[in-house]
């Protein structure tokens, strides 16, 4: 049995639908954290991913984190790098410091443009 050219195209159009659904639905969209933890993420990343990275995050030590230098490289492998650090290298893990959330946000954030450092909140 044949299948009609018709129904198969209609057959392949669908396929391709689903797969790119699936693609944009499974994409990593980081989620905010409070406005507190924000505002000690964004310390932690100008002052100690910074003494490495350079305080402008232009580059040091280690690379620079620019949207730019940033721009070719993997979401999850930076998140990956944020977490578990570079084995062989100065790089150390943030884990126990910063969840796997916390670790997109920064990434999405980096990979946008870093903020400024308003400081540590107030203490609670």
């Amino acid at each position: 049995m044949k299948i009609p050219p018709l129904l198969a195209h209609v057959a392949v159009f669908l396929g391709a639908a689903l797969v790119a659904a699936f693609a944009s639905a499974s994409e990593t969209k980081a989620v905010a954290p409070e406005e507190q933890r924000a505002r000690e993420l964004i310390h932690i990343v100008r002052q100690d991913c910074g003494s490495c990275h350079g305080l402008t995050l232009a580059g040091g030590l280690g690379p620079a984190l620019t949207p730019d230098a940033l721009a070719d490289k993997p979401f999850e492998g930076l998140v990956a790098t944020v977490v578990s650090g570079r084995p062989g290298t100065p790089m150390p893990p943030f884990r126990g410091i910063v969840s796997e959330p916390e670790a997109e946000w920064i990434v999405d954030q980096l990979m946008r443009g870093f903020p400024p450092d308003a400081g540590l909140p107030p203490s609670r």
